[in-house]
């Protein structure tokens, strides 16, 4: 892998927190609400985002997959596998300037301000 394909592996605040977050993992989720599909309902979309990021160029899935397994066997080992894939690649779009923190910061609260008015 190139220099500027190499992961950053530096902690990233925003997604430590998500990180410690451990009573909102799906294998934790998923019983609460009686659900037994053992893949969380985002999964598809993660999947989704990573072949358009592949196919744009973006984020090559061979280095996206190595990244990954860096990131899993580092900064997210204790992380279930679902969540660990989802902020791996949030952290990898973070590092290569993909996606801003602020921006992303901001579609959280968004997004946590909407599933708490429920």
């Amino acid at each position: 892998m190139s220099r500027k394909n190499e992961v950053d592996l530096g902690r990233i605040a925003l997604l430590e927190v998500i990180r410690n977050e451990k009573e909102k993992t799906w294998d934790v989720l998923a019983p609460r609400y009686g659900v037994t599909n053992p893949n969380p309902p985002w999964k598809t979309s993660l999947v989704a985002m990573c072949d358009c990021l592949a196919d744009s160029g973006k984020l090559p899935a061979l280095d996206r997959r190595r990244a990954e397994d860096e990131l899993a066997e580092s900064v997210y080992s204790d992380v279930p596998a679902p969540e660990r894939q989802l902020l791996a690649l949030v952290h990898i779009m973070l590092s290569r300037g993909l996606v801003a923190e602020g921006d992303l910061a901001a579609r959280m609260r968004a997004v946590r301000s909407r599933l708490e008015a429920v």
